[in-house]
């Protein structure tokens, strides 16, 4: 009997021959070979690559040795930062290994409410609420925020935490309604709301949600037009920000402040931790106290998992102080950022405009753009590529992050590789 069923990255069919008893299905070992038969076949089977030592501009790869690496969210290169290192030793003396419990019942540390503090003030919001990973985060406001009669509206691109955080809200408040607008298109969403505000059954809050950057494209919301129409229709506009917090902004505040808007004009961010701030783990929220409130007294993922440990949250802080104080980081990020681009229009590659430090390089064939990134680290430059199901077929690209972290060196090596790629692959 043939069994049809899509394989883990929500990609394509997998179709195989499985011997089938009449009274049960597949058991799960044929059904996962044939899984990872396909994407071996298909060139989608992933590797992990060990790492022998600190994230950093270069880093020491098991087989491969010292490598320049372009495809970190190590946007500040505070990952290794001595005096994040440091807060975070500091921390582990002071707090222990871990904390051993959720929040409301003896897992709220001294800590936590230090980096809550530091993350409303760096987002100009009331309040804030740390979890052990922006997932969790998306995970739990759509649940918690959002009730029967409500409507919630994602942005086709948005991440998969929020596209899964949207489908389990709907799921647990039966009566919830949920949409999806095309890709920063604010006619069709304006058009939505305008059916919801004839709909009897939306009664209640609407929610629009957006990241701030969007990691494949590295294109940006439209966050004034967005504020505008939620203005419009007394909707709340949520912003997850995690490649945005630290990268965007004169001073790195993030998406709304490259737009010259204040943090306060967002109803609620989300980010992470672990991209620009460190990159330890851990993700939050920022809004309203109402909005923080209520999180503490429903929100699931905190009411039944573990605090961010005490570790992590003493160098996130640390993180975001220097952030905060230091905005040379910021700038040199972003000279590096056109040296980049610069060098890989050069060569005569196309890289999507951005003003991120993300460099999309699109060479629109996927198992192309996997031994494009395969070559590249022959060559000592760690590159990812990625095709189909990540991005649309046609559209395989290799994804280029830049680091304030990188110096002269890492970029020629960056420019050498693809130069050499060029000759190799035209």
């Amino acid at each position: 009997m043939v069994l049809s069923r899509q394989d883990g990255n929500g990609g394509g069919l997998v179709a195989t021959m499985l011997t089938m008893s009449t009274m049960t299905g597949p058991d799960f070992g044929a059904r996962t070979t044939a899984i990872l038969d396909h994407l071996d076949q298909s060139r989608q089977l992933k590797s992990l690559q060990m790492i022998e030592g600190p994230m950093g501009p270069s880093i020491t790869l098991r087989e491969h040795g010292e490598v320049a690496c372009f495809c970190s969210n190590n946007y500040l290169g505070l990952a290794n930062d001595p005096q994040v290192v440091e807060a975070g030793i500091e921390g582990l003396r002071r707090y222990g290994a871990g904390t051993a419990s959720v929040r409301f019942i003896c897992g709220t540390f001294a800590c936590h409410e230090t980096l809550e503090a530091r993350i409303a003030a760096l987002h100009d919001q009331e309040a804030s609420y740390t979890f052990t990973s922006c997932w969790n985060a998306n995970e739990a406001i759509f649940p918690t925020l959002c009730e029967p009669g409500d409507l919630l509206l994602s942005d086709a691109l948005n991440h998969a935490s929020i596209i899964d955080g949207v489908r389990l809200a709907a799921v647990i408040k039966k009566g919830l309604h949920k949409g999806v607008y095309p890709h920063n298109d604010l006619v069709a969403l304006r058009a939505k709301l305008e059916a919801a505000r004839a709909n009897p059954d939306i009664t209640g809050q609407i929610w629009v949600v957006t990241d701030g950057v969007f990691s494949m494209e590295g294109d940006i919301a439209d966050l004034p037009g967005l504020r505008a129409v939620c203005n419009d229709f007394d909707a709340k506009l949520i912003v997850d920000d995690s490649h945005g917090t630290g990268v965007m902004g004169k001073t790195g505040r993030g998406t709304h402040e490259h737009w010259g808007m204040a943090g306060s004009e967002i109803d609620l961010f989300t980010s992470t931790l672990g991209k620009a701030l460190g990159g330890g783990a851990g993700g939050y929220m920022a809004g309203s106290r109402e909005m923080i409130d209520l999180m503490i007294q429903r929100g699931r993922p905190t009411l039944f998992s573990n605090a961010l440990p005490s570790t992590v949250a003493c160098s996130a802080d640390k993180a975001i102080e220097l952030l905060m104080n230091e905005p040379e980081r910021v700038a040199r990020l972003r000279r590096n950022v056109e040296v980049a681009r610069e060098g890989i229009r050069a060569v005569g590659f196309e890289v999507l405009e951005s003003s991120t430090a993300i460099c999309p390089i699109i060479v629109h064939d996927t198992a192309k753009a996997i031994a494009m990134s395969q070559r590249l680290l022959e060559l000592g430059v760690f590159v990812i590529g990625f095709g189909f199901p990540v991005v649309p077929e046609g559209e395989a690209r290799l994804r280029v992050q830049i680091s304030a972290a990188h110096e002269e060196s890492h970029l020629e090596a960056l420019i050498s590789g693809l130069t050499e790629l060029k000759k190799e692959f035209s």
